[in-house]
């Protein structure tokens, strides 16, 4: 490429950079951060039109409008760049268009038919008139990231100007849209400027804000993941307390998984917690560490901030260096299927490792100590409920010494009326109910229902013998209910209210600890089960869906 091309382009590109908003340009300028969105992957066009069509559509019209004037009467006396350039094709050819089309990117698809080519000439001269140069930019990130996104642009914009022109295209619009498209594309690789950064530390220490809290999923790799401000620290055999070990950059958890996703919740805390919660946790530990620049969260990879203006939530650790208490909860590490993690982390100066709890059978072993037996959990037998159709909202009642018909009539439903139950679940009508007659003992469901859970329903269904009743719903609103001969014995919210004194109802209880919101629906169904003498099984879903009848609930009991 010429000197006199770069000297006229180096003289028209503090014009045109003048005129693009701060803002559009920021947005440019933080490429790099942005995860790249593709559209219509399967057309065949230019990268430069796949990458314009990538920008949001204010960017485009905000800069379109920004530099039109500025555009039309720009004078750039450069030598030919477009000589090589084929000549515009002949006769006729069809163009498809849309009213919510951005006009910038209308006109780049049309300059890119009338001059095959042209886009792909703009991209390259663009691209050798930034080769090597290297960008001064001052103030706060917000600043830095626009004089970036402007830089390029305005570059981009001069090149595409003079190459158009020359072409006998001089449609602003397909000018802006090429540019855009090309810088777009550059500044997605382009290194930051100098002092970006800092800038964005600052940023990011003026807007981090206590307490913040969130979950993931974390891939385990070869039993442990971590909390970590880089690269995967360094870490031991975890004997001291058989969960995990504070390390040079992070945190390291052992897991019981050995390889896949695990849940780990995250709190970042004001203060230090009151109280050490162990209800629901099997493995307790409080370490300390010492963060080295902040910003630490879990995964494998370094935990990079997100590109200013991404609305994605990440929780990390205050960006910014101290010594941090953390304390780790882990829940299943001898069941992975509910394998779960919550770190608390504050900031507090440096203490022995604390141990509030020491249950599972992996951590006895990582410390050597003798393995406590395995614990009978009846519950287990009902997750798969987790994985059918009721696992969002339901009400399953079991009902002893009445009939289906007799069961149906107590929801307030007509037995004579049955009605596909398919229709029923895509109406969001009234609501409904399925029923299955197993030999004196009548299993009814609702999907995403609740009157099972009532009394007069309970009433009605349990006058020859029994009912029990569970309910749940999407909200976390739960009901667990029980009666016998025509009376309401228990009708409670598993873990807040309290059951009667009841001894069947006792013993349908006995050894579930509803305070623990792990497996508590499970937890439930199991008592249901206990106090009726029959639960339900994951082949009863299966033969109500292959009967495909239910009955409109039209009562309000």
């Amino acid at each position: 490429m010429g000197e006199n091309l770069a000297a006229a382009v180096a003289a028209a590109v503090p014009v045109v950079r003048a005129v693009i908003p701060p803002a559009p340009a920021a947005a440019l300028g933080r490429l790099r951060f942005q995860p790249e969105r593709r559209t219509f992957p399967d057309i065949p066009e230019p990268e430069v039109l796949k990458s314009l069509r990538t920008l949001p559509a204010w960017v485009v019209e905000r800069v379109h409008g920004a530099v039109e004037l500025t555009l039309g009467s720009l004078d750039v006396p450069a030598p030919p760049v477009a000589s090589e350039l084929k000549p515009p094709p002949d006769g006729t050819f069809g163009f498809l268009t849309s009213d919510s089309e951005a006009e910038a990117l209308r006109e780049t698809r049309l300059l890119h038919q009338f001059r095959p080519g042209l886009l792909d000439l703009v991209a390259d001269l663009t691209a050798r008139l930034v080769a090597g140069e290297t960008l001064t930019a001052e103030g706060d990130e917000a600043a830095i990231a626009a004089a970036h996104g402007a830089h390029h642009l305005a570059i981009a914009l001069v090149a595409a100007t003079i190459a158009a022109r020359e072409a006998g295209s001089p449609g602003v619009a397909g000018i802006v849209g090429t540019a855009l498209g090309v810088a777009a594309n550059l500044l997605r690789a382009a290194p930051m400027p100098d002092g970006y950064a800092a800038a964005l530390r600052e940023k990011e220490r003026a807007e981090y804000r206590l307490p913040q809290s969130g979950s993931t999923s974390v891939e385990v790799r070869d039993h442990v993941f971590a909390l970590t401000e880089g690269g995967f620290p360094a870490f031991g055999s975890f004997a001291d307390n058989g969960l995990a070990e504070s390390a040079d950059g992070g945190v390291v958890v052992r897991t019981g998984t050995e390889n896949g996703p695990v849940r780990v919740g995250i709190r970042v805390l004001a203060e230090p917690p009151a109280t050490a919660e162990t209800l629901g946790w099997e493995e307790v530990v409080d370490l300390s560490w010492r963060a080295k620049h902040g910003s630490a969260g879990v995964g494998e990879e370094p935990a990079t901030p997100s590109w200013p203006g991404d609305h994605r939530v990440r929780v990390t650790t205050p960006p910014w260096p101290g010594d941090y208490r953390v304390r780790v909860h882990a829940y299943g590490r001898d069941d992975p299927e509910t394998e779960s993690y919550d770190l608390w982390i504050w900031a507090a100066p440096p203490e022995p490792p604390v141990v509030h709890a020491r249950a599972d059978r992996l951590g006895h072993r990582l410390r050597g100590e003798p393995e406590p037996p395995v614990v009978d959990r009846p519950e287990v037998a009902y997750r798969w409920i987790g994985r059918s159709r009721l696992t969002v909202a339901a009400t399953v009642t079991v009902a002893t010494g009445l009939s289906a018909e007799e069961v149906v009539r107590a929801f307030g439903a007509d037995p004579a009326r049955p009605e596909p139950a398919e229709e029923l679940r895509e109406a969001y009508g009234d609501p409904w109910v399925e029923v299955l007659d197993l030999d004196g003992v009548v299993v009814a469901i609702e999907e995403n229902g609740f009157y099972g859970s009532r009394a007069p329903v309970l009433t009605a269904a349990s006058r020859a013998g029994r009912a029990a009743s569970m309910f749940w719903n999407v909200n976390a609103l739960t009901r667990l209910s029980f009666a016998r001969a025509g009376e309401v014995l228990a009708s409670f919210e598993p873990g807040l209210g309290e059951p009667s004194a009841d001894e069947e109802v006792g013993a349908a209880l006995a050894g579930l600890d509803l305070r623990d919101y792990r497996d508590r629906t499970e937890k439930c169904l199991v008592a249901v089960e206990r106090f009726t003498g029959r639960g339900l099984y994951p082949e009863d879903l299966e033969d109500l869906d292959r009967l495909g009848v239910a009955y409109r609930i039209s009562g309000r009991g």
